[in-house]
């Protein structure tokens, strides 16, 4: 530390400064300060820089009368009345920059700018951010309250900068932020960070979580990159590009990479050379937009960082410290930067044991607009379109706030809202961060939101439906449940859970749950691919244009046909393994039928056209087949991808709807072709139990396999050869009926025997009590659910369990 008395001195260096001194130089300084001391060491990189203290603001204006100037303004404020606070907030501001800066402030300022500077002639070009000595702490975020400049470039420019900080500690949306925070107005410092610029404006930036922000799940990096300077993701200006690391394996060694969501990315913030201002945006070249702006090497590193930046913190607070951070990358060097790191305050925050889920009543209907939605709530209410801040003033409580995107100067009404629909922003902007904070339903990057809705159109906002935000047409009835679940007990026969989804992946994990009973690759490849496999690998000689287009706009950045296949279907999957991480996942292979197949992109000439599909060409008779084997080599390679680049070992497979032992030993030595052999690297191979050959021939499958899954839908379907489409005779199929309950006593008791596992993944436990109690009774390993079943089958289940073991 520094000789001179730190809590007078007006610079103080990165070096000289720790996470202790937030009274100081505010928490973003004392943030970069702890960092560049204790990390950069473990191979972080921070810019160098330096803090003008909370003092020199506190000296700055008492000396210059301006301190009992504000108490003034300030006295009687009603941040309600927002004519009355933006009058206040403008005073004030103007009060602060019509005064003068100390001569020895300036002195000071100007040598550490030079020092800063290096020994070259050229004067350093330097990012000027407020640091506000309350700010960042755990419990509150001041992100965006006070003002941030770049690309500051000479003594002039940097003493102009550092006053329009201290002044921004007045902006409207600070002083309402205060007040509703109870904290008080003239005993907030401000402390003035100058950085060196990292030249993002050649390369990219963005933001990171070491946390999912929507839900919570704690487990993963989210990542959200631009093209340029990093204001504009922060902003939400631009539709970002986004990714997912998963952390448990990446500190193993592995390459996790969950997700990579590729962002419209329309313009880019650079350096606005001899234009007379310091930045400005511009449009981003088409042939850019459809690449990601940074590499698979460029997400690891930042990944890795953002665990050891976690983990320090974690120390440091002796508690969880999930953390937001801010980084760019240098276009000259290639190297990557950390450029802020503060605690994240919003699901950090959540009281754990309580789950809130909302479900819309009935069906919403096709939705009038979609985006990435943030948190997982429902709201409604009138629509009201808000072009700039100057329309504020109209917006009533209780409104839809429709925007092109928002600022921080719109907080106090943003406040009112009962949810809000921006055209622009990625999951980590201005907009996300706020009503997250706020606990509003958001729904941004819609892209045509203030063109499609109008001023009064009663909608419903709904992000509980995964990924995707939907804004519907009218007032839709929605409900709320709230569980808590702390002190739930555990049956011991284990409850896992139907997901197909990979969207709802991180929200369901909190649910009370022994991993994944069954995941389906069919949702997957409908809704993230959407392309037949061989219409993939066979793209270069595809005669259909209407196909080949369809195809090149679906596979946007992918060169690689088949390549986009499998890492897709990768990474759907190893979203719902990480999720239920380190417990068993078993994903069932595809499972179409042969029109499915058909009606995916391109994929009719490759389909037979089948009376009875049901029984046709479907599952494993499929996967060994010269029709589909090379398509079956695809999601291979995504299973092994997933098990062995991202270290997802938790996965296992199940192959679906296989009639006889040969074709079984047949499938194995398919997936054995392509890297996947059974027992090598702990793989587990299942098989659905769903055909009457599976059950008499139990004891042999039980020589191939590793575990059943029963499903009870087919198996009840085929055993009492009823078509369960079919209105005439629908009222027979009954998982209860004793041929259907007999199979599955007998398939039990044989599993068992032979030491495999076995469960269940039919919908019939949840349903019907008396067959949960049947299950329970033969002694099943596991009932796999859907997550709406989840604690209520939980609750029936300890209530069996316990009557048994009185009778026992």
């Amino acid at each position: 530390m520094a000789s001179v008395d730190r809590t007078q001195a007006e610079i103080l260096w990165f070096e000289d400064i720790g996470i202790e001194d937030v009274p100081l130089v505010g928490g973003k300084n004392a943030s970069l300060g702890e960092m560049y001391r204790e990390l950069t060491p473990q191979g972080i990189r921070i810019p160098p820089g330096f803090a003008i203290t909370a003092a020199a603001y506190r000296d700055f204006l008492e000396h210059a009368g301006v301190a009992a100037r504000l108490r003034e303004i300030l006295a009687g404020l009603d941040t309600h009345d927002i004519a009355d606070l933006q009058r206040r907030g403008l005073a004030a501001r103007h009060a602060i920059l019509a005064a003068e800066l100390p001569a020895g402030l300036e002195r000071a300022i100007l040598a550490a700018y030079h020092r800063l500077s290096g020994d070259g002639a050229v004067l350093a070009d330097v990012a000027v951010r407020s640091s506000a000595t309350a700010e960042d702490l755990p419990d509150a975020s001041f992100a965006g309250q006070q003002e941030t400049y770049l690309n500051v470039q000479g003594p002039s420019a940097l003493l102009e900068a550092c006053k329009r900080c201290f002044a921004s500690l007045y902006t409207d949306r600070a002083i309402s932020y205060r007040a509703d925070k109870g904290f008080d107005q003239l005993r907030i410092g401000l402390s003035v960070c100058v950085q060196r610029m990292v030249r993002s404006d050649l390369a990219a930036a963005g933001v990171m979580f070491s946390i999912d922000t929507e839900t919570g799940f704690p487990d993963v990096v989210l990542i959200n990159a631009a093209y340029g300077l990093g204001e504009n993701v922060v902003a939400g200006s631009v539709n970002p590009d986004e990714f997912y690391v998963f952390k448990p394996t990446l500190r193993q060694g592995f390459r996790p990479i969950l997700r990579k969501s590729l962002g419209s990315k329309e313009q880019k913030l650079i350096y606005d050379i001899g234009g007379g201002r310091m930045t400005r945006n511009v449009a981003v070249p088409p042939e850019e937009r459809t690449r990601f702006c940074i590499d698979e090497e460029d997400i690891l590193i930042l990944a890795r960082w953002a665990c050891l930046i976690e983990a320090h913190y974690t120390r440091k607070r002796g508690q969880a410290t999930p953390m937001d951070m801010e980084w760019a990358k240098d276009g000259r060097s290639g190297e990557l930067f950390i450029v802020q790191a503060r605690p994240e305050t919003v699901q950090s925050q959540k009281s754990a044991g309580v789950i809130e889920s909302y479900r819309l009543r009935g069906p919403g209907g096709e939705p009038l607009i979609t985006g990435r939605s943030v948190g997982d709530r429902i709201a409604a209410g009138p629509v009201r379109v808000v072009q700039s801040v100057k329309d504020l003033h109209r917006f009533q409580d209780g409104e839809v706030l429709v925007a092109d995107r928002t600022d921080p100067d719109w907080e106090p009404s943003m406040k009112k809202a009962a949810a809000i629909v921006t055209n622009r922003g990625g999951r980590t902007c201005h907009a996300a961060i706020v009503s997250r904070e706020l606990g509003l339903p958001a729904v941004i990057g819609t892209e045509r939101a203030t063109q499609l809705l109008s001023d009064g159109q009663p909608v419903t906002v709904s992000c509980a439906e995964g990924d995707t935000g939907n804004v519907y047409d009218g007032l839709l009835p929605f409900a709320v449940e709230r569980r808590t679940l702390a002190d739930l007990q555990r049956p011991r026969t284990k409850i896992m859970m139907n997901v197909g989804n990979p969207e709802e992946a991180f929200r369901l994990s909190f649910l009370p749950n022994d991993g994944v009973g069954l995941a389906r690759e069919e949702f997957i490849i409908s809704n993230s691919i959407r392309i037949h496999p061989k219409a993939l690998l066979d793209y270069a000689r595809l005669n259909d244009p209407d196909v080949k287009e369809e195809i090149d706009r679906l596979t946007v950045g992918y060169d690689d046909k088949p390549g986009f296949f499998v890492e897709r279907l990768a990474q759907g999957v190893a979203m719902i393994a990480a999720a239920f991480h380190p417990n068993d996942v078993i994903i069932r292979m595809s499972d179409f039928k042969t029109n499915e197949y058909a009606n995916l992109v391109g994929g009719r000439p490759y389909e037979p056209t089948e009376e009875n599909p049901m029984i046709g060409f479907r599952g494993a008779s499929r996967y060994y087949d010269p029709r589909y084997r090379d398509g079956f080599a695809l999601e291979c390679r995504a299973m092994k991808k997933v098990r062995d680049e991202m270290g997802l070992t938790n996965l296992k497979i199940m192959i679906p709807f296989c009639r006889t032992v040969e074709e079984a030993r047949r499938v194995l030595a398919e997936m054995e072709k392509n890297g996947l052999k059974r027992g090598e690297n702990g793989l587990e191979v299942y098989v659905m139990c769903e055909i009457p050959s599976n059950v008499l021939l139990a004891k042999e499958f039980a020589e191939v396999f590793d575990g059943f899954s029963i499903g009870s839908n087919d198996l009840t379907q085929l055993t009492l050869g009823v078509d369960r489409d079919s209105e005439i005779v629908a009222h027979i199929f009954d998982e209860r009926n004793p041929a259907v309950m007999r199979s599955i006593a007998s398939v039990i008791r044989d599993a068992k025997a032979a030491g495999r596992k076995i469960g269940i993944c039919g919908q019939a436990p949840s349903d019907y009590p008396e067959f949960a109690r049947f299950l329970v009774e033969c002694g099943i390993d596991s009932i796999s659910l859907n997550p709406d079943a989840v604690l209520r089958t939980t609750m029936d289940l300890l209530e069996i369990e316990a009557g048994l073991a009185q009778r026992s």
